[in-house]
């Protein structure tokens, strides 16, 4: 009988030891309620401002079973699992912040590499034109120049007249009347030089016998010469000059070797064309001009 009492003893502490456990764990979560409710919020808000990167604290031994209680409720292990939720948060935050960051420090080196390579394209372009027009320069003023040489030349030449061309007039004794041949001589000489400048044209008559009386046939047979020249193809009378020789001694080609000078046995019209270099200039500044 004592046996079964003690039994009946043991079997009461047991099943009342759980009940005990229970009461005091539930008596400490209302005394404590306040408290970890303030803790949370407070640890909250503590996460959300800034990431401490310090390791979470392990729980403080709470009631009779410590920190495994086989009969916890669903409050308890809330408030255990609080400052693992709220460090993930924490996390979660500071990642979306860093990755926003990234994001725009990378938008804002893309938009500085864009913007690099426009200015660097411009100045390419700037420094692509400034050659072209240095080059430009460079030709005008090497154009320039050596119109300068040919002007200075020119110049310096005006007054030199070299024979182009040369036509000898024949005339029957005793007349001043122009053949057909004299003409035809007169007109292919005189054709080419319309429109020209630069040039004279040198008239000499030269006729037989003595004095006064050949210089004025000499002139005549010049005037001849003169007054066709002059209305069959407007040459400008002040581009002329005539003179009467009379039977003055003419210089033969061969002088300069030591033959003596002969004198003229019959009428005749010497018409020599002389050039300056003013017609070489106009004809070298016209493809100048075209070009530009």
């Amino acid at each position: 009988m004592k046996q079964h009492a003690l039994v009946a003893l043991v079997i009461a502490v047991v099943l009342a030891l759980p009940a005990f456990a229970q009461t005091s764990s539930g008596s400490q979560d209302q005394s404590t309620a306040s408290q970890p409710a303030q803790t949370s919020s407070q640890t909250s808000a503590a996460s959300t401002e800034s990431a401490t990167g310090k390791p979470l604290q392990p729980p403080a031994r709470e009631g009779f079973w410590g920190r495994i209680n086989p009969f916890a409720r669903k409050k308890y292990v809330q408030r255990q699992t609080q400052p693992i939720r709220d460090r993930l948060n924490e996390l979660d935050e500071l990642t979306a912040a860093n990755s926003k960051m990234i994001k725009d420090v990378d938008t804002r080196a893309q938009q500085g590499i864009q913007l690099a390579s426009a200015k660097a394209s411009e100045a390419d372009q700037h420094a692509i034109d400034a050659g072209n027009k240095a080059q430009a320069a460079q030709q005008t003023a090497t154009q320039a120049n050596a119109r300068l040489s040919t002007v200075e030349q020119v110049v310096g030449n005006i007054d030199q007249y070299k024979a182009t061309n040369q036509t000898e007039i024949r005339f029957r004794p005793g007349q001043s009347v122009l053949s057909n041949n004299a003409k035809s001589a007169l007109d292919e000489m005189a054709t080419p030089l319309k429109n020209q400048r630069g040039y004279i044209i040198e008239v000499q008559g030269f006729s037989s016998g003595h004095g006064q009386a050949a210089i004025a046939t000499s002139q005549k047979m010049a005037d001849s010469v003169v007054r066709y020249l002059v209305l069959n193809h407007e040459i400008p009378v002040y581009r002329i000059y005539v003179v009467g020789m009379g039977n003055a001694p003419v210089q033969s080609a061969n002088a300069e070797e030591g033959k003596a000078v002969k004198r003229n046995s019959g009428g005749r019209v010497e018409v020599s064309l002389l050039k300056n270099d003013l017609e070489q200039l106009s004809s070298a500044s016209a493809p100048t001009q075209a070009r530009q």
